[in-house]
């Protein structure tokens, strides 16, 4: 598992995120306290505070340096 801090405080942005992410058969988690959400989920990703950045968890890490190469746009350095 790899986590990263990811920034989604826009429409727009959660909407690329969630198409960036999609194409990828790894499983992502956003994770905002003790909440935990399906990161492919438009609607699970408005339930939670997208005014801050937000933990990531990515599982499968087959294709992880493809993935964070998507994930560069929304990524926050911590």
């Amino acid at each position: 598992m790899t986590t990263v801090k990811v920034s989604l405080n826009s429409i727009d942005k959660v909407k690329a995120f969630v198409n960036d992410i999609s194409g990828f058969e790894a499983e992502f988690d956003l994770v905002a306290g003790r909440y935990v959400i399906d990161a492919k989920s438009i609607m699970g990703i408005f339930s939670l505070d997208i005014s801050k950045p937000i933990d990531l968890n990515i599982y499968g890490d087959k294709n992880i340096v493809e993935i964070l190469n998507v994930l560069k746009p929304y990524l926050v350095e911590e």
